[in-house]
């Protein structure tokens, strides 16, 4: 009776990562013999894990990535693609996007561009920037609409909220001089 009580009580507070912990047979059993303190710490600590998991889960369903299961893990790093392996580690440490720097990545036609930026993109994710991932076509067309039923000034502050804006496909198709504006 007591630990349902509690179990409700925590999940009124949203308290979903304890809840999960508590529920956790494998956990109990192995938290029995520890001081009240580290118990405590230990429940804590999965919530904290619990909550940025969640996070992470709504950073990238909100970032929209095209390939959504690319990761910087699986990079493949043959010699034939020219990648540097330092440069991209570095890259994926974020520091680029804490100090407001761009990244341009080029190449030929289907050598995984895209799948490059997506990858950066979840990193940039799991570590709690937020992100979006658009054609640049699209963001163009949207930013023509927006002109047009007056919403532009929002929609720039929108996209000025966001750390990363991964645009794919940038300059394959002339751009006009209103969207060399907008992209400016």
């Amino acid at each position: 009776m007591l630990q349902q009580h509690t179990l409700d009580q925590l999940r009124g507070l949203r308290l979903d990562g304890m809840i999960a912990a508590l529920n956790d047979t494998a956990l109990q059993a192995s938290a029995e013999a520890l001081p009240f303190e580290q118990r405590l710490a230990l429940l804590v600590q999965r919530e904290l894990d619990w909550r940025d998991g969640k996070r992470v889960v709504r950073l990238l369903k909100a970032a929209k990535l095209k390939v959504s299961g690319a990761c910087v893990e699986d990079i493949d790093w043959r010699a034939g693609r020219g990648l540097d392996r330092h440069l991209v580690t570095a890259l994926t440490e974020g520091d680029w996007i804490r100090h407001g720097r761009n990244v341009l990545i080029t190449g030929a036609t289907g050598c995984g561009k895209t799948w490059l930026g997506c990858a950066l993109a979840q990193q940039a994710a799991r570590q709690g920037f937020t992100v979006l991932y658009t054609r640049s076509t699209r963001l163009l067309q949207e930013l023509q609409v927006a002109h047009g039923d007056g919403s532009f000034g929002r929609r720039l502050a929108q996209l000025a909220r966001l750390d990363l804006l991964v645009l794919d496909d940038l300059a394959i198709a002339p751009i006009a001089a209103q969207e060399r504006q907008d992209l400016l």
